[in-house]
């Protein structure tokens, strides 16, 4: 516990001092064309506040929580399917890993022609680029599950089925929870992007793209900040969760 406040203290005196740098950068002039520090972090904290950002913030989580949504009900079966039948996964691995590097962002364009709702559009964006740790840590942590626990469960009759969510999910749960954690920030990042690229009504993307529009330099940043202190966020809640739920996979 005093080894991971002492890491949380080291990381919380580096990003003050990058800060404070920055700050005394742009006041002494070496840097005219992005605001102050504390100027965007002025701004950022009245953006908490201000009901427009609130708005635009909320139509982004619909979509990053909807398209998390749907990535784990995908993925974590298909993943555990492929990860059950050695034989189907070998089949499929090429299509997954020819899929797999292709930028989703790339992808915007096309699905802008397919999906006309906004929300189903940055859903399906979300979904394509979240998918991808949930099924690879879903499939490995199936192959890591030890062969012996599965066999002995065998040997005292139990089916393909039994063996599955006795030993195999159990043993798999941190990899998967790994890949979900993963996928949250990743849809983040989707998320956000979609909004940049194709524009809209709502969402931090495009409330970032009228600041600029307008000149706002500093509420453009101090949006952007307060995106990644979301991500921040859902990234520890995410650790804090598998740190209780799977206590005895740290104490191994």
């Amino acid at each position: 516990m005093r080894t991971r406040s002492t890491r949380v203290l080291r990381g919380a005196v580096g990003v003050a001092g990058l800060l404070v740098a920055a700050e005394l950068a742009l006041r002494a002039g070496h840097v005219t064309l992005l605001p102050l520090v504390s100027t965007v972090l002025l701004r950022a904290a009245e953006l908490t506040v201000d009901g427009e950002f609130l708005s635009a913030a909320a139509s982004t989580l619909a979509s990053w929580a909807a398209g998390l949504a749907l990535t784990v009900a995908v993925g974590i079966p298909i993943g555990l399917l492929l990860g059950a039948m050695p034989k189907v996964e070998a089949v499929v691995r090429p299509l997954i890993e020819f899929l797999r590097p292709i930028p989703s962002v790339a992808l915007i364009p096309l699905a802008i022609l397919v999906f006309t709702e906004q929300l189903h559009l940055r859903a399906a964006i979300v979904i394509y680029a979240a998918c991808w740790p949930v099924l690879i840590n879903t499939i490995y942590g199936l192959k890591d599950v030890d062969p012996v626990a599965k066999e002995t469960l065998r040997s005292f009759g139990f089916g393909p089925l039994a063996v599955l969510v006795r030993v195999s999910l159990p043993s798999a749960a941190p990899f998967i929870a790994t890949g979900i954690r993963l996928a949250a920030s990743v849809a983040i990042v989707l998320a956000v992007s979609v909004e940049l690229v194709a524009g809209g009504t709502d969402g931090v993307g495009v409330y970032i793209i009228k600041a600029g529009g307008g000149g706002r330099t500093d509420l453009m940043i101090a949006a952007t900040v307060l995106t990644g202190l979301f991500g921040l966020l859902v990234n520890v809640a995410f650790v804090a969760v598998e740190r209780k739920v799977f206590r005895w996979r740290h104490a191994r």
